[in-house]
């Protein structure tokens, strides 16, 4: 059984202002507040599974990239005063690494929050997925289990809900270490389950044939870049392991706000202003450019229409109903902006023969990106 981790966030200067004040007040806990849309069953939640290692999980994940900066200034306060609307609508699932500035911090200080303010029925469906990426050095047991410690630290769990493991090179096979190492500690009980991030379909099969239980791959996927479906989905399929996706709606890109714009016109459309828009606007060129993708545009912009939804709701959707995956991350500008609404309509939207022949139809439309860029994951490692 894992160890409950004394961890002093007052002393590291971690504490939020709300935090603070409550604790030197001797306030354990503030008014409990009714939770809303909470889940437990159907399309909302799904489990991903390897023998006996399961996780439930909301479909729609919060990816937290955004804090790792260039996205604006974010206040701690703020940014857990949004963890909590997400939470209480059922949006409970939040993914994170340890490379991600205060990321893992902020889930720290929202989970306690969680524990005094809200019922235990909230508590139990939040799950914390977050990531390792580590350097290329020796992956010896000390120094992955030092690694995870310093992740259950800062989220202030005795038991990592999702260890998602990266690895930059495939030459260096210390990554089959690693993740057996990994894999000793899920069976000590610091993490739940292990998963991978960003691996192609070849190292995938080695570390599956390696009888290492992963239950999931987190890799790029949008109707934009289908290259999980050319290969990655398959194996999947067969071994039982699920995707998660990101970048399902680049950036922002696969939105309202740039239906009908010219970026070549320099200041007549809108900015490219954050990290993610400059990473999937590449995307984009490299799939076909940006008038092909202003076809996909207002094809998405008339099936939202018909079934009163945003784009993006249609984008997720379309992404989730693929073969193999299991959730879709949708980033959060954590107490900048929100995506509650658009988030929970997924959930009610069915897509029909015709609209999925029309996406389909168009996303083909572009050039093959297995071969422009490679697998899953390979964006990078290319030199």
């Amino acid at each position: 059984m894992a160890e409950i981790l004394p961890y002093s966030r007052c002393k590291l200067g971690l504490l939020s202002t709300k935090d603070k004040t409550r604790r030197g007040n001797g306030i354990r806990s503030a008014t409990l507040r009714p939770v809303s849309c909470v889940a437990t069953g159907g399309e909302k939640m799904i489990v991903v599974k390897n023998g006996k290692d399961s996780l439930e999980m909301c479909r729609v994940v919060n990816g937290m990239w955004q804090t790792s900066g260039g996205w604006g200034t974010i206040d701690s306060d703020n940014a857990v005063d949004a963890m909590m609307k997400y939470a209480d609508a059922g949006l409970a699932t939040f993914d994170m690494a340890d490379i991600y500035g205060p990321a893992e911090d902020l889930y720290g200080l929202f989970i306690n929050r969680v524990r005094r303010e809200r019922p235990p029925q909230l508590l139990e469906t939040v799950r914390g997925l977050t990531k390792w990426v580590p350097p290329p050095v020796k992956m010896s047991r000390s120094f992955v289990e030092k690694s995870i410690d310093v992740s259950r630290k800062r989220m202030d769990v005795a038991s990592l809900d999702m260890l998602q493991f990266h690895w930059w090179d495939y030459a260096n096979s210390g990554y089959l270490d690693a993740l057996k190492h990994l894999t000793d500690l899920k069976d000590e009980g610091k993490i739940k389950t292990v998963a991978l991030t960003n691996f192609d379909t070849e190292r995938l099969r080695i570390i599956l044939e390696n009888e290492i239980p992963v239950v999931s791959n987190q890799v790029q996927h949008s109707i934009v870049d289908m290259r999980p479906q050319q290969k990655m989905a398959e194996l999947c399929q067969e071994k039982g392991v699920k995707l998660i996706t990101y970048g399902t709606v680049m950036g922002g890109l696969l939105s309202e706000k740039f239906l009908d714009t010219n970026l070549s016109i320099p200041f007549a459309g809108p900015k490219l202003n954050t990290p993610s828009l400059q990473k999937y606007k590449r995307m984009v060129d490299a799939w076909g450019g940006w008038s092909q993708f202003q076809v996909l545009l207002q094809q998405l912009s008339k099936i939202g229409r018909k079934h009163g939804v945003s784009i993006a709701t249609v984008a997720v959707k379309y992404i989730l109903d693929q073969p193999a995956v299991a959730g879709s991350m949708i980033g959060v500008r954590l107490g900048l902006s929100d995506h509650i609404r658009d988030a929970n309509a997924i959930f009610s939207l069915d897509l029909d023969e015709e609209d999925v022949e029309s996406i389909r139809e168009i996303s083909s439309r572009g050039k093959d990106l297995m071969k422009v860029i490679g697998d899953c994951g390979d964006e990078y490692r290319r030199a």
